[in-house]
């Protein structure tokens, strides 16, 4: 790369070659580029293809677009018959997928300067693109690609002493086994893991923190009791949500609002069962790196923490999520929604609908009356 070009013109001279030069036997147009792009919703348009390769004025594509490119280099099925498309995350081979990850980073590195986002528009203003998969869309896609920590609480070792595998002495000790939240661990790993192919995700427990971890995007998943990082971001980040530390195992907390309002999970009263878990929801700036982002997944139980994490994971709902989001928050650069989580009799978890009133509790920033 020339000292002094632009990134955007170093990007675009490797969009063209990429098109003209990859696959040296097939000629790719502008037009396959445009139809795998637009997928189901139909072809992008010409101009915006060649505005994206200009070397003289050149336009920065998205990043869900350079996501896109990724894709469709990373396989020849991509265009092996019309129209030329993008094909899903779970259609690509071993190798497919090791060239899709070695493009991503590439052009990432060409898209953002010094590996830092160039852009200031939240990160969950990303549109879920149309390619057919997850890559590269939505509120867990990070566009700068950079290290992503989830943090999880530990469990007390009064829990700890009650399961096998869980003294590090056991030659069957399982490390996982002393983490909180194990279901909502694995849930957000595997979705974060799929959206950021580029991206470094690791798992670390609050207290094996070290000094230059807190300066990635940090995911912290459940709530103040067991995650000591939790409640320094809290304590930072002045919130318009606390949440109460629990005294004693039979305490079932709440959340409290700025305006004074309690919210607690519902038991039943017959033989103590969740009924109905309180979440809470956060994305914000980090307050230990302002050029990275903290996010908030929490409830008063492990099945809130779930759900919380849910709502933009599942498949059913989190288009829907996603959408309300980018309606209600289009220009906010943090927000917060607090919801309920409703348990199914069986014990299982039904995904919070945020588009449904009765679902959301409170949210912020709040709503300014026209």
């Amino acid at each position: 790369m020339q000292p002094g070009v632009p990134e955007s013109a170093r990007l675009a001279r490797r969009l063209r070659k990429l098109r003209t030069e990859h696959w040296p036997d097939l000629k790719i147009t502008q037009h396959q580029i445009a139809e795998a792009l637009g997928g189901e919703h139909g072809p992008l348009s010409l101009s915006l293809i060649s505005s994206w390769e200009s070397i003289r004025n050149p336009a920065l594509p998205p990043a869900s677009r350079l996501a896109g490119y990724a894709m469709f280099f990373a396989t020849r099925r991509s265009v092996e018959a019309g129209p030329a498309r993008l094909l899903s995350e779970h259609d690509l081979t071993d190798e497919e997928r090791q060239e899709r990850d070695r493009l991503h980073s590439e052009l990432f590195s060409l898209r953002f300067t010094d590996g830092e986002s160039t852009e200031h528009e939240p990160a969950w203003a990303t549109a879920t693109g149309p390619e057919g998969g997850v890559t590269g869309s939505g509120t867990w896609y990070f566009p700068d690609q950079r290290p992503i920590i989830i943090v999880s609480g530990s469990l007390p070792k009064r829990f700890r002493e009650r399961m096998p595998f869980t003294d590090t002495k056991d030659p069957d000790y399982v490390r996982s086994y002393s983490l909180a939240d194990l279901d909502a661990l694995l849930e957000v790993h595997g979705h974060i893991r799929a959206v950021n192919p580029a991206a470094d995700v690791r798992i670390c427990r609050s207290e094996e923190m070290e000094e230059d971890d807190f300066t990635s995007h940090l995911v912290l998943i459940g709530g103040v009791d067991w995650n000591a990082v939790n409640r320094d971001i809290t304590r930072r980040l002045e919130l318009p949500i606390s949440q109460q530390v629990r005294p004693h195992d039979e305490d079932t907390g709440c959340f409290s609002t700025a305006e004074g309002r309690t919210f607690e999970p519902v038991l039943d009263a017959a033989n103590g069962m969740l009924l109905e878990d309180v979440a809470h929801f956060f994305r914000g700036k980090s307050p230990y790196n302002s050029r990275r982002t903290v996010t908030l997944c929490n409830g008063m139980f492990g099945r809130g923490t779930y759900g919380a994490v849910r709502a933009l994971t599942d498949a059913k709902f989190r288009d829907r999520n996603e959408n309300f989001i980018r309606q209600r928050f289009p220009d906010a650069s943090a927000f917060s929604i607090l919801m309920r989580v409703r348990i199914n009799p069986n014990g299982t978890v039904v995904t919070p609908d945020w588009t449904q009133d009765d679902e959301r509790l409170h949210e912020w920033p709040p709503v300014i009356e026209a």
